[in-house]
């Protein structure tokens, strides 16, 4: 529905099937992915399907309960081996989930496949609110020279960006008989702003860690992703500033004093022309 709507061309196989139960391209080995799976899809197996499947061949079968992580794998699957990349959606728990899941992302992380987490704004999606987060799986980390570029070697990072607060930008659509709801929507220079981000990462030339926003962290070391158990939410390594420690609490202390005596002395001057008031008409208040 998402090819058809966007008017993309594309060759699903010669009848509909799950992807996982019925792969229709067996074969394919891609240069690059796109994807946004359903998220936390229960149920998508059997309890004894697919346990010896080639898609999970180095990795935990992923748990039934969820197919966040049968969605990575499948993906890793279909990469080319030497040079594939991929960048696709998931909900945020992905990031930190637990048991089967966390020794899969623990594999993917020691394999050196995951290459950049970014944190969506909330509000993005026609049929939820929640924020997301965009994956990039590369095949090869290792540098080189690629799409006109000479990218560093960057086994043993991973690029952290953190884009929550970039939900100034709403639209207003309608949908489902004139309801009207609002949409958060990246704008031109947004986009090209965190792309900018990536490849100066990439390359070597130009990123910094900002505060707020992003972080390249190592695998080992003090710090870094092992030490956070193998965790891919942004805000365990950006650094955040807490901001009330930039106010001057006298300055500000004064203000809000000024503040209350002008507040209190116009609650005065009511009070005594009631007291007058009452005063003459011989009920003075004491």
């Amino acid at each position: 529905m998402n090819l058809a709507v966007r008017g993309i061309s594309c060759n699903l196989g010669d009848s509909n099937a799950s992807t996982f139960t019925t792969d229709k391209h067996p074969d394919l080995k891609a240069d690059y992915i796109m994807d946004n799976p359903p998220f936390n899809l229960k149920g998508w197996l059997g309890e004894d399907e697919l346990t010896k499947d080639p898609r999970w061949r180095g990795y935990a079968v992923p748990p039934v309960s969820n197919a966040n992580y049968a969605w990575i794998l499948h993906i890793l699957s279909k990469l080319n081996v030497t040079k594939g990349v991929a960048g696709f959606l998931l909900a945020n728990g992905a990031l930190n989930a637990d048991g089967v899941e966390q020794e899969i992302r623990e594999r993917l992380i020691k394999n050196d496949k995951v290459e950049a987490i970014i944190v969506l704004p909330r509000d993005m999606f026609y049929t939820t609110d929640s924020s997301v987060t965009l994956w990039i799986l590369n095949m090869n980390k290792a540098g080189g020279f690629k799409g006109g570029k000479t990218l560093r070697d960057r086994r043993g990072e991973i690029l952290f960006c953190d884009l929550r607060t970039w939900d100034q930008n709403i639209e207003t659509y309608t949908y489902d008989k004139g309801k009207r709801k609002k949409k958060t929507v990246l704008t031109a220079e947004q986009i090209a702003h965190v792309k900018a981000i990536y490849e100066s990462w990439q390359i070597g030339d130009g990123y910094e860690d900002v505060p707020e926003l992003c972080k390249s962290v190592k695998l080992e070391g003090e710090g870094g992703i092992a030490e956070h158990g193998y965790m891919l939410t942004p805000s365990k390594y950006i650094e955040f500033v807490d901001h009330d420690l930039e106010i001057d609490y006298p300055k500000e202390m004064s203000r809000i004093q000024e503040k209350m005596r002008i507040l209190l002395q116009q609650e005065k001057e009511p009070q005594a022309e009631l007291e007058d008031a009452f005063k003459g008409i011989g009920y003075g208040i004491e």
